[in-house]
């Protein structure tokens, strides 16, 4: 799917990763993500169609490691002080963000990609961070907090007409938080 591990960071290939990442995301702003091609982001990137297809083998793969990008988070989660705030914050947030149609287009980005675990992985750690922040309070498990509260919000973002409403989302999260 992506560059192949083992490769130099930041190095040539580091570059011409950046370069076909940068003209995926002024394509996709541009024009309807139905009507990308391989060959339009090769020449935004300045790259040859083989280059992509080498390195990601097609247009899926592509448009979700560059999703995946994007999902990779720039900060640590915010810190407002205690674990149940600070999850509300980072539940709320990752709500806005995902039910927007960006964040829509990257879960299906990613979903067809078949990159099992990775999301998993991230918004774990992101989880961890919370949780670790807090050892004295009673917490849940990070696969609790995504069982009862991410899974949901996905769902509801991939499968329903309406998004998870926040009241909701704090429900799901208070129950999540009590450790029975």
């Amino acid at each position: 799917m992506a560059i192949k591990e083992g490769l130099r960071p930041g190095g040539r290939s580091a570059r011409v990763q950046d370069a076909i990442h940068s003209a995926v995301r002024a394509l996709l702003q541009e024009q309807e993500r139905s009507t990308v091609t391989v060959p339009q982001i090769a020449a935004r990137a300045g790259v040859t169609p083989s280059t992509i297809y080498r390195r990601w083998g097609d247009l899926a793969a592509l448009l979700a490691d560059v999703a995946l990008a994007r999902m990779r988070p720039d900060s640590e989660p915010a810190e407002t002080g205690s674990l149940r705030s600070d999850i509300r914050a980072w539940a709320e947030q990752y709500l806005d963000e995902m039910s927007s149609e960006p964040g829509r287009n990257m879960m299906r980005d990613v979903q067809a990609s078949a990159t099992p675990g990775y999301c998993v992985a991230i918004i774990g750690a992101q989880l961890q961070t919370i949780l670790d922040r807090h050892p004295h309070e009673a917490a849940p498990s990070v696969d609790r907090l995504i069982n009862l509260v991410v899974a949901p919000v996905v769902f509801r973002i991939l499968f329903s007409a309406a998004a998870l409403e926040v009241d909701e989302l704090h429900r799901l999260i208070d129950i999540a938080l009590r450790l029975d």
